[in-house]
């Protein structure tokens, strides 16, 4: 726990007043650790991944948990991945109240600003909406895994993951539904992965009504481009025409849409 707690520590000192986001240990899927064996699933994308290897190995969670509270200072974000229910979301948020009590308990200093959030990226999650985004602080939809799931296609496989574009109608019209309930909840969203760091598909997600997108940092002065070279305005009315369209992919709309309004992508 110390030397986890020194770690967090270390990258909040170098982000300064700028917020930082911890995430509870994100592994198995596609992401493998040398010290714990979640390789045994037939289908990994659909195993033991994520928040249910936390919660079937608590001892790493609560130490994760501690070490965050240890080193937080004066506030803590974190956020809970491959939630499936609004119960595991639930459960893990108690899991970090026992914490923080066993922390006040022993005389430590606790974050007087506690933010929760959870990763939006099991399709099933998409009918709690109302009573998820009632209870988390903010959510990140993770594109990644909410796409190749909501598709059926494995990403990493070249024989499917180039069969459906994610600049859908489907897509568009359900994004739209999720900016929507989080605008009524007063939820902070922000969409991450892979679509959330190319231009055109950034571009769309923002004629979704998505304001906060998160990308490794070699990819934002492109996506800074884009913004500012964007009608906004000009944009969402044209994702709100396509969301109805009856077709799979829209790319060669929003390319047009690019080349006529002058669009840096």
């Amino acid at each position: 726990v110390a030397a986890q707690a020194e770690l967090y520590a270390s990258v909040l000192a170098r982000a300064g007043s700028r917020p930082v986001v911890f995430r509870t240990l994100d592994i198995g899927g596609d992401k493998a650790l040398p010290y714990l064996e979640t390789s045994g699933d037939a289908n990994p994308a659909l195993g033991w991944r994520g928040i249910r290897v936390g919660f079937d190995r608590p001892d790493i969670l609560e130490d994760q948990l501690g070490a965050l509270i240890r080193a937080a200072g004066q506030r803590l974000d974190v956020v809970f991945p491959m939630v499936t229910e609004l119960a595991e979301f639930n459960h893990a948020r108690g899991v970090l109240e026992a914490e923080l009590e066993k922390a006040r308990a022993a005389s430590l200093a606790t974050p007087a600003d506690v933010r929760v959030g959870v990763m939006l990226e099991v399709p099933a999650l998409l009918w709690q909406l109302r009573p998820l985004f009632a209870a988390a602080d903010f959510v990140s939809l993770g594109s990644n895994d909410l796409l190749q799931y909501l598709f059926a296609s494995d990403r990493d496989n070249p024989r499917v993951n180039a069969r459906y574009d994610v600049l859908s109608a489907p897509l568009l019209g359900l994004i739209g539904e999720i900016v929507s309930a989080a605008a009524e909840a007063a939820i902070p969203l922000t969409v991450c992965g892979e679509i959330a760091g190319r231009p055109l598909e950034a571009m769309a997600l923002v004629g979704c009504g998505i304001e906060r997108l998160s990308m490794a940092a070699a990819e934002v002065p492109a996506l800074k481009r884009m913004v500012r070279s964007l009608d906004v305005g000009a944009l969402r009315g044209l994702v709100c025409d396509l969301a109805g369209q009856d077709h799979g992919s829209v790319r060669t709309a929003f390319e047009d849409f690019v080349r006529e309004n002058g669009v840096e992508v």
